[in-house]
């Protein structure tokens, strides 16, 4: 059975007609509902991110600015991320569900899990929200999954069309998390370059597949299998941690790589395959992109469908 996050709150994030609004989730959330695979999942309680949490990935002063700059109103925070006065709330929360998601993994609840949350958060660095996030729910994850005995070396691998560039700059210099990313090339935040590996002792714990547009759909497939796997046999995860992004549909507004809802079936039988060889299934996947409604609910949908088939 997989771990499956989701609350109301995360509709409280209100961003107006923002392309990252709570448009999103709704249908989502309600043909999870239709389908009955809401309530296939086990649907845990959790809580939200402390503060100490938040500052294994972020400073102290990133933490006090969003705070105080919901808790004024909220605006734009950035050129592309607005926030409303409940906005830190809910990013916390989210950034607590993907923590509880690894406890529970860790702790042998069960081997897999996704958190349907937003807002999205791969593109914040330790000091700045942007992109339309404003938390990194999966470094704060990946740094808080360390604290656990048995624990020392996450991948986190992201297949949101956009690169993750703050998750990369988290880790760069950081030899236990190992960071995949495959994107489309030229592309913002135009980062993720195939030269960019890590630093100091973690050069090779870095790896981004940068993808042309219009390369072919089995190309891409293939591609992710062949070199993710390649990776995972280097860095020998005890955990992977899945940036879950659907923005490369072929239907999506905001990037697309060409990509169809059956794609996403196929990224998740390779992450599960790549869990169950190197750390017992355990394998934590967290929404990030994914901007036309109706697509999202058909990949997330089969996505889920896929994890809980094993």
């Amino acid at each position: 059975m997989t771990l499956l996050y989701y609350d109301p709150v995360f509709m409280e994030h209100q961003t107006g007609d923002h392309p990252e609004s709570p448009r999103r989730l709704l249908p989502v959330v309600r043909h999870l509902h239709f389908l009955g695979l809401d309530v296939t999942c086990r649907r845990p309680s959790w809580e939200p991110a402390t503060r100490e949490q938040l500052a294994l990935a972020h400073s102290a002063e990133h933490i006090d600015y969003v705070q105080q700059f919901a808790s004024s109103g909220g605006g734009w925070i950035d050129p592309d991320t607005r926030l409303s006065h409940r906005s830190f709330e809910v990013a916390i929360l989210g950034a607590g569900a993907a923590c509880d998601a690894a406890d529970r993994l860790i702790a042998g609840e069960d081997s897999t899990a996704f958190c349907l949350l937003r807002p999205p958060g791969h593109h914040a660095t330790e000091d700045q929200a942007m992109g339309f996030c404003l938390f990194n729910n999966v470094a704060v994850a990946a740094r808080h999954a360390q604290q656990s005995p048995g624990i020392d070396r996450v991948m986190i691998v992201d297949f949101d069309v956009h690169h993750g560039n703050g998750t990369q700059d988290i880790f760069y210099d950081d030899a236990s998390v190992a960071y995949f990313s495959v994107h489309r090339d030229h592309f913002y935040p135009h980062t993720g370059a195939a030269a960019e590996t890590g630093t100091r002792s973690a050069i090779g714990t870095t790896k981004n597949l940068p993808v042309a547009m219009g390369t072919p759909r089995s190309e891409q497939v293939a591609q992710f299998e062949r070199e993710v796997s390649l990776f995972a046999d280097s860095f020998e995860p005890d955990l992977v941690i899945a940036s879950a992004g659907f923005d490369a549909h072929v239907d999506d507004p905001v990037g697309s790589l060409g990509l169809h809802t059956e794609d996403f079936e196929a990224f998740a039988k390779i992450l599960m395959r790549v869990a169950n060889e190197h750390c017992d299934g355990r394998l934590l996947s967290v929404l990030e992109g994914g901007y036309n409604p109706d697509a999202l609910s058909d990949c997330v949908t089969l996505y889920l469908e896929t994890l809980l088939a094993g």
